[in-house]
């Protein structure tokens, strides 16, 4: 996957920030399936600041992984802000060196439900001292109609919502 110029400036920013702040960063992946961490791996040095990244595609690994609770999904469904702030929960738990982690669950398409086509949740979480975070996440309505332009636009919905979480602290 070659970022697109939007996603690669904001990843650049998004690590001088890391690097400046002495944050370490995982990230929690469903709809973009990875493409947050691919357009991360372009940046020189950023395995200083870059964990990883958990592509947990199906609700069954975002259970097992990220230890969200099963019932979570049939009472909010996978692309809800419940389970976006979950995925980042779980993330950071899971990766204790982590300081600032970010998910995103969506609906990309084309078999989306109506009402969810070209909805994601992007949550992010900073970890604020001796087992504390906050978390936090939001909606976000896609603009393309496309399933790879949407793709893209899920990139840097993250990278933004990383920045501005990030800045805000």
């Amino acid at each position: 996957m070659v970022p697109t110029k939007t996603a690669g400036s904001h990843a650049k920013e998004l690590a001088e920030i890391l690097f400046a702040r002495r944050h370490r960063l995982v990230l929690a992946e469903s709809c973009t399936c990875g493409a947050v961490a691919a357009t991360l791996g372009e940046i020189p040095g950023i395995s200083s600041v870059f964990c990883g990244s958990a592509v947990t595609y199906q609700e069954e690994t975002k259970s097992c992984w990220l230890e969200i609770e099963p019932q979570v999904f049939s009472a909010d469904t996978a692309v809800s802000p419940r389970v976006a702030e979950q995925m980042v929960s779980g993330v950071l738990s899971q990766t204790p060196h982590a300081t600032v982690a970010a998910s995103v669950t969506g609906h990309l398409g084309p078999h989306a439900p109506a009402d969810q086509d070209g909805l994601i949740y992007v949550g992010t979480g900073l970890k604020e001292g001796e087992g504390q975070m906050s978390v936090d996440s939001h909606p976000y309505w896609l603009k393309s109609s496309e399933r790879g332009p949407r793709r893209d636009e899920a990139v840097e919905r993250v990278l933004d919502a990383l920045i501005r979480a990030i800045l805000s602290k």
